[in-house]
């Protein structure tokens, strides 16, 4: 997999982005920001409220590289870093396993340029979630539930050729509480979201006792430019019944992150006590503190989130129902959808699909066809 060009350094200020890219209403880029300004002044994780998540080495499996070379040195291991970020269905603070990823964002950095790329998959695309030796094709979003971040992690890795290790996790109460320490967040709610948008903040913890938490619940009364607290801003990346189904969905996540991103910037480092607090509880992750946060901090000033896409691509994906899957999207071929997804993450980096991906593509096509897709 060799380089097909050089890279030109860029110079000049870029607009401060953050280098982790959130997840569930996408607003992990706030999540560390606050781990940064904690981590810098206490340098220890288990002071910071996060739940660390050691994951031994040998539970991550990556296909063989098809040319041959060791993981550690393919261009994509050693000039990118490649976070995946998950967001949970979970208002019980249930981060390891036992429920299923609302949202899956996969954040390609390129260390010499800060170029950031983000690319969200689909969660009710059809992929293999087990082992090669043990299939199991179903929606990608039920790997998370079945075996915590390491089966996901392995599922993307398996799937899509990846060579992930790493990953950060929040769930609901880490959503609305983040949004709200960065002080909102900006968004333009078109005519036809507000209804939806006000069902979910009435549904997203209602319980046989209680309807709505009246406290939390501020109804959208009118469309246009307006800042969404954390419980609106929530309810606004849930919603999925307007034109563009799912697709939208992703959309609005990743548009809520840009203006985290733009307030999470503005932050005032006296806040951060109250942000530790209110936050870290709800985030899971099983990066290092020296030696990966900490040194992405000092080149927080470098990265700008350049693009963002969906997985599977446009033109490149069907959607129907499969049997006892349900309804499923599903990448048309994999194997196209994959060779996309590399050109996309890492620009200058010639692929070759591993006879992993290969084969589950050739799996994914026959079990779509047995329903008629």
């Amino acid at each position: 997999m060799a380089k097909k060009n050089d890279r030109r350094k860029k110079g000049g200020n870029k607009v401060v982005r953050n280098i982790i890219i959130g997840v569930e209403a996408l607003v992990l880029i706030a999540v560390i920001v606050v781990l940064i300004f904690v981590f810098k002044n206490t340098k220890n994780d288990e002071e910071s409220g996060a739940t660390m998540y050691r994951i031994p080495e040998n539970e991550i499996i990556f296909n063989p590289p098809a040319n041959g070379e060791s993981v550690d040195n393919i261009p994509e291991t050693k000039e990118y870093t490649t976070l995946a970020f998950f967001g949970v269905d979970a208002r019980n603070g249930t981060l390891k396993k036992g429920t299923r990823t609302d949202t899956i964002i996969i954040c390609a950095i390129d260390n010499e340029t800060g170029d950031v790329r983000l690319c969200s998959v689909y969660r009710d695309t059809l992929l293999n979630i087990g082992t090669q030796e043990n299939a199991s094709y179903q929606k990608c979003n039920a790997a998370y539930a079945y075996g915590g971040p390491e089966q996901a992690l392995n599922m993307l890795n398996q799937n899509l050729d990846l060579y992930i290790t790493k990953f950060v996790t929040v769930g609901f109460d880490g959503v609305m509480k983040t949004v709200d320490a960065v002080g909102g967040v900006d968004i333009d709610i078109q005519q036809n979201e507000i209804s939806y948008l006000n069902d979910y903040q009435a549904s997203m913890y209602s319980t046989e006792t209680n309807t709505v938490i009246t406290d939390d619940f501020v109804p959208v009364s009118k469309p246009g430019l307006q800042t969404l607290s954390g419980y609106q801003a929530l309810a606004y990346c849930r919603i999925r019944y307007t034109s563009g189904d799912d697709f939208r969905r992703t959309q609005r996540q990743r548009d809520v992150l840009t203006q985290i991103v733009t307030k999470a910037k503005k932050v005032n480092p006296k806040q951060i006590t109250t942000i530790v607090n209110d936050v870290l509880p709800y985030v899971a992750t099983n990066m290092d503190v020296d030696q990966e946060i900490i040194p992405m901090a000092t080149k927080v000033g470098d990265y700008e989130i350049v693009d963002s896409k969906g997985f599977p691509f446009d033109g490149k994906i069907k959607t129907g129902l499969l049997g006892s899957k349900g309804s499923c999207v599903i990448p048309v071929d994999l194997l196209d959808n994959v060779q996309d997804l590399h050109a996309f993450l890492y620009p200058d980096v010639e692929y070759t699909p591993s006879q992993t991906v290969i084969d589950i593509s050739g799996s994914i096509s026959s079990e779509a066809a047995k329903y008629g897709y």
